[in-house]
């Protein structure tokens, strides 16, 4: 007995001192997008008509253990058995040895980007225009576009060839062998930014030269010059979001969503409590996210009769639904506003539901 003892004694030390390669994802807070979120309005909408709404479309997240943070066996079997936590392979949330400051920045930049496109995907709802151009997003360093072109230029050309759409961008350098020139024609950022303020077209342009390298992908040797492309939006009236401490592209659904029911008569949830998550893009449509266990019981904790879940989480999501939580299956806004819709009328039965299978 006496040898057992010192045999526990000696396995729970180790497993309080023996640092194992896990995290732990866990339920995080929820915000309603048409209320107010640490005194301030989550969204704020200037320079055009508002409506009065009610109810809760709330948007999900999860809480995650820092990248630094080494969590130990007894820790890992606790997590593994709780069941409202989940314990996944360190790598899976800091992939590449990626920092804190890394993982922040990252979050931070998608999560800015989810807005514009949810505010995009709101006003094409509402058939109000929206001017767009594409811009260079980031800039890798020591790449060869490093010091010639700038996060926030705008590409109207590349080899004289007309830029309409993100994709066009990689299209046009990756028809070049490494080692070629390619040209740009460009708005630099400050004379956009100029023009905006002014409400005026932009005047300036630049023409840049930028000599290809090969990628450091697997395989055939491809042409990059070391931007990434995205898109920039002008919007007509001002579309403020403010939430503070929250990262990620996974609230761009429940961003539209509020905007839209700001902007139109009535209310779409009908005074129910109604959350939900999933990306969304410039055309509305809504993609996976992360951590889908975790947002339902999240959103169920506080007080969520339906979850608006984007198709591709619905099977893991309906594997484990929190009792009392009804799952709405949404693959774009117009799914999502159609389901809103018909609970408001009362007529759910045809919701599309998630299920296991």
């Amino acid at each position: 007995m006496l040898a057992s003892t010192l045999m526990l004694i000696v396995l729970l030390c180790a497993g309080v001192f023996i640092p194992v390669p896990y995290s732990e994802m866990s339920p995080g807070p929820t915000v309603n997008t048409l209320g107010d979120h640490d005194g301030d309005p989550v969204l704020r909408i200037d320079g055009r008509k508002t409506y009065p709404t009610d109810g809760h479309l709330n948007m999900t997240t999860v809480r995650v253990t820092s990248a630094d943070y080494r969590m130990n066996l007894v820790e890992a079997v606790y997590g593994w058995l709780a069941h409202d936590n989940k314990v996944v392979p360190h790598d899976t949330l800091y992939p590449d040895g990626k920092t804190e400051e890394q993982s922040t920045q990252e979050n931070a930049e998608e999560f800015s980007q989810s807005q514009e496109s949810a505010k995009v995907a709101a006003l094409k709802e509402l058939d109000v225009p929206v001017k767009s151009w594409v811009i260079v997003s980031t800039v890798v360093k020591g790449s060869p576009a490093e010091g010639k072109l700038h996060a926030g230029d705008v590409i109207k050309s590349v080899d004289g060839s007309t830029v309409r759409e993100p994709a066009d961008v990689a299209e046009l350098v990756t028809k070049h062998e490494p080692g070629e020139d390619v040209g740009f024609t460009i708005v630099p950022a400050k004379e956009q930014a100029a023009a905006e303020k002014e409400n005026r077209t932009p005047t300036e342009t630049e023409e840049i030269t930028v000599t290809t390298a090969a990628s450091d992908d697997a395989g055939d040797d491809r042409a990059v010059v070391g931007i990434a492309a995205g898109t920039d939006h002008t919007f007509p009236f001002t579309i403020d979001i403010k939430l503070a401490d929250v990262g990620g592209p996974s609230a761009g659904l429940m961003f539209a969503l509020g905007i839209y029911d700001k902007l139109t008569p009535g209310s779409l949830t009908g005074g129910r409590f109604v959350a939900g998550t999933g990306t969304i893009d410039d055309t509305g449509k809504v993609g996976p996210i992360g951590g889908i266990e975790m947002k339902t019981v999240g959103a169920r904790a506080k007080g969520a009769e339906y979850f608006l879940t984007p198709a591709d989480n619905c099977a893991a999501a309906a594997v484990d639904t929190p009792e009392g939580l009804t799952l709405i299956k949404v693959d774009t806004i117009d799914d999502a506003l159609g389901a809103l819709k018909d609970l408001d009328s009362g007529d759910t039965a045809d919701l599309p539901t998630c299920t296991a299978s």
